[in-house]
């Protein structure tokens, strides 16, 4: 099972640290995600980050960074999305119905299925499926190995989704909301929750 982690919406102080870090510690595929920000601020943040971890992140705005960068791929936040003209390469997208997943499979390299649960990083974001209705789907061959499991994701719930048939889980606010932006001296206990979900999803 593939573990992806996504960025907190927000730039803070140390994250290209934590990233690093991160990286460090095995992480394959961080996802880029900084809605509504200028681009000179993911410019910043990548060129704080040592240059061998380009190819493991995806972004998902502000296209042309993959390119200039040689970042892994690019991300299309709704299943209906089009590719931006000319596009070679990596492409995710995020389904927000069981009904979108069959096509959008066929257009990507994976998919994200959001909401799984309540979101712990967006308190708007609600569970948008029941767990019968994720059974059927895995039954019907919608969830499996190119569908990652988005929203409300924890290490109480990684073997669920497995059982279920999701290829990998998306990670937000379980891990960052282990660091205070403004008042977090270190990060050990992040990193430390990192090591068990890497452990929870082999």
């Amino acid at each position: 099972m593939k573990l992806i982690i996504m960025t907190k919406a927000t730039f803070f102080v140390e994250e290209d640290k934590i990233l690093t870090t991160l990286f460090e510690e095995g992480l394959e595929n961080l996802h880029l995600y900084k809605p509504n920000s200028e681009p000179v601020y993911s410019e910043r943040l990548l060129t704080l980050l040592p240059d061998d971890y380009y190819k493991k992140i995806t972004v998902h705005d502000h296209f042309y960074l993959k390119e200039e960068y040689g970042l892994r791929g690019i991300h299309l936040d709704t299943a209906e999305s089009e590719l931006p003209y000319g596009y070679r390469g990596n492409v995710s997208r995020t389904c927000h119905d069981i009904s979108e997943l069959r096509e959008a499979k066929k257009k990507s390299n994976y998919v994200f299925l959001k909401n799984i649960f309540d979101s712990q990083s967006n308190p708007a974001d609600k569970q948008s499926f029941s767990y019968e209705e994720l059974k059927a789907a895995a039954r019907q061959g919608l969830v499996d190995r190119k569908v990652y499991a988005l929203g409300g994701i924890n290490l109480d719930n990684i073997r669920m989704m497995k059982d279920l048939g999701f290829g990998g889980v998306v990670m937000c606010g379980d891990l960052w909301n282990r660091f205070s932006i403004h008042h977090g001296l270190d990060f050990k206990d992040l990193i430390s929750h990192f090591q068990k979900l890497q452990k929870a999803v082999n």
